[in-house]
C-alpha cells in the first residue's frame, strides 16, 4: 500500500479552485485545473510514493509485475494494464460535445489510424489506445450535463414550444420520423450544414430560446433553452448548440451517479465529481469545441436510440454506497459516515483483497490499513493498495468522511 500521486490536467474549462480546494491548497491554480488523474494511462500516470520517499511511475510499476499488481483474474481478462483511470473531474465551463467508441469500434479505429501512420499526438487523431471508454461520474457537487438522446416526441414538443419558423422544415423531417432513423437524420443535417446557414439559422433559434424564457419563465423546457443561450456565449455559431437541443438535460445532486456507455452522446456543463473509466483516453468530438471533429466517423459510433436519463442511484447499507454498471473494467464504491448523524455506524470499512484497489479521500480524514500497514490520508489524498496486500480496512477519523474506492468489477 502506498500514498498517490495524480497527475494534473489542465484544460481551459477546468476550474482554477475547485480540485486545488479539494486537495487542501488554499492559493488558486496557476491554470484551470480540468481533471486529476489516478491512474496508469501511458499519457499521464500517477506517481506512488515509495517508502524511500521518492516516486515512481504507477505504470511503471503495473508494468514490472502486473500478476502482483493487478492480480490474476485482472491480467487473464484485461492483460498487463491497469483497465480502469480514476479522476477527479471539475468544469467551470461545459466541455465538448462528444462520444466514446464500443471495443470492437476502438480496436479497428486504432489499428486503421496506425496504418495511416497519424502519430498519436496528432490534433486530428480520434484514437490514442485499443480500448473502448464507458465511464460513470458521480457527484461531489450539483452537477450538470447533457447526455443521450431525448425521446423523439419530446423533442418535438420542445422545438413546437420554441416556435421559430426557420425549424419548421427540421421540426417535420423529426415529427415525420418519431425515432432513431429521425433522430439520425436530423442530428446529421444540423451537423453538416454550412457555416452560412448556420449563421441564419442560430440567431432565430436563439431568439426563440429567450421568447420562451420570457413567456414561460417555468415552462417544462427552461433548462434547455437556457442551456442552448450559455452555450451560443462560449461557442458561437457551433452546430453543438442545436444538437444540444435533441439531449436530455441531466442534474445531479452529491451523491448521485451518471453512467455514459459507447456511442452515448454527451457534454459536461458544470460541477465537481469522482469519474471512473475504462482505462481510455478516446474520444469523438461533436461540436462546442475548436478541436478538430471527425463527422463521418462521429456518426459511426453514435447510439441513435433515445434513453431516459441515465442516472445511477446507488445501492446503500450502512455507509457502504455501490453503482451498479455494466462495465467490467471498473467498480467504484463510496463509503461516507457523518457522526453528526445518530443513524450512521462509524465503525470500520473492509476491501477485500485479490483486486487492484484505489482509495480517493474526499472528505474528512480516514486511517487505511492492510494488517501490518497503515496510512493517514485526509480531503484530497489517494493510495494505490495491489492485490496481492491483504484486505482493506478503512477507518474513519474525523466526524465527516466520504472516501471513494476503485476496483475492478
Amino acid at each position: 500500500m502506498h500514498e498517490l500521486d495524480g497527475a494534473v490536467r489542465s484544460y481551459a474549462w477546468g476550474s482554477r479552485t475547485a480540485i486545488a480546494k479539494l486537495r487542501g491548497l488554499t492559493a488558486p491554480a496557476a491554470h484551470p485545473e480540468a481533471e486529476l488523474w489516478l491512474g496508469a494511462h501511458p499519457a499521464a500516470p500517477a506517481r506512488v510514493r515509495t517508502t524511500e520517499g521518492a516516486t515512481r511511475s504507477l505504470l511503471e510499476i503495473v508494468e514490472e509485475d502486473p500478476v502482483r499488481e493487478l492480480g490474476t483474474a485482472s491480467v487473464e481478462r484485461f492483460g498487463h494494464r491497469l483497465p480502469f483511470l480514476l479522476k477527479l473531474l471539475a468544469a467551470e465551463e461545459p466541455l465538448s460535445l462528444q462520444a466514446h467508441p464500443s471495443a470492437q469500434q476502438a480496436v479497428e479505429g486504432y489499428e486503421r489510424e496506425n496504418a495511416l501512420g497519424i502519430p498519436l499526438g496528432s490534433p486530428v487523431r480520434n484514437y490514442r489506445d485499443d480500448s473502448h471508454k464507458p465511464e460513470l461520474v458521480v457527484a461531489l457537487t450539483k452537477f450538470e450535463a447533457l447526455a443521450g438522446f431525448r425521446r423523439p416526441d419530446l423533442t418535438v414538443k420542445l422545438l413546437e414550444a420554441l416556435n421559430v419558423s426557420e425549424l419548421a422544415p427540421y421540426l417535420a423531417l423529426l415529427a415525420g420520423q418519431p425515432d432513431s432513423d429521425g433522430l439520425r437524420a436530423l442530428f446529421t443535417t444540423w451537423i453538416t450544414l454550412p457555416p452560412q446557414v448556420v449563421a441564419s439559422l442560430m440567431p432565430p433559434v436563439l431568439d426563440g430560446c429567450v421568447r420562451y424564457l420570457g413567456e414561460q419563465p417555468t415552462g417544462e423546457f427552461v433548462d434547455e433553452a437556457r442551456t442552448a443561450l450559455e452555450l451560443s456565449e462560449a461557442y458561437p455559431g457551433d452546430t453543438g448548440v442545436l444538437a444540444s437541443l435533441l439531449l436530455n438535460r441531466v442534474k445531479l445532486e452529491p451523491g448521485q451517479g451518471l453512467y455514459l456507455d459507447a456511442g452515448n452522446l454527451h457534454a459536461y456543463l458544470h460541477g465537481v465529481g469522482v469519474e471512473i473509466m475504462a482505462n481510455s483516453d478516446n474520444v469523438l468530438r461533436g461540436g462546442l469545441t475548436p478541436k478538430h471533429v471527425d463527422v463521418p466517423e462521429l456518426l459511426r459510433v453514435l447510439d441513435f436510440d433515445s434513453v431516459e436519463t441515465p442516472l445511477r442511484e446507488p445501492i446503500s447499507l450502512s455507509g457502504r454506497y455501490e453503482y451498479d454498471t455494466p462495465a467490467p473494467e471498473f467498480e467504484l464504491v463510496r463509503f461516507e459516515v457523518d457522526r453528526n448523524n445518530a443513524a450512521d455506524d462509524d465503525s470500520s470499512f473492509v476491501v477485500e483483497s485479490g483486486r487492484p484497489r484505489m482509495l480517493l479521500c474526499t472528505a474528512g480524514s480516514v486511517t487505511a490499513s492492510t494488517g501490518t500497514e497503515a496510512l493517514e490520508l485526509s480531503q484530497g489524498s489517494a493510495a494505490w493498495i495491489c492485490a496481492a496486500d491483504p484486505d482493506l480496512t478503512i477507518t474513519p477519523q474525523s466526524d465527516h468522511v466520504q472516501v471513494f474506492v476503485a476496483s475492478t468489477g
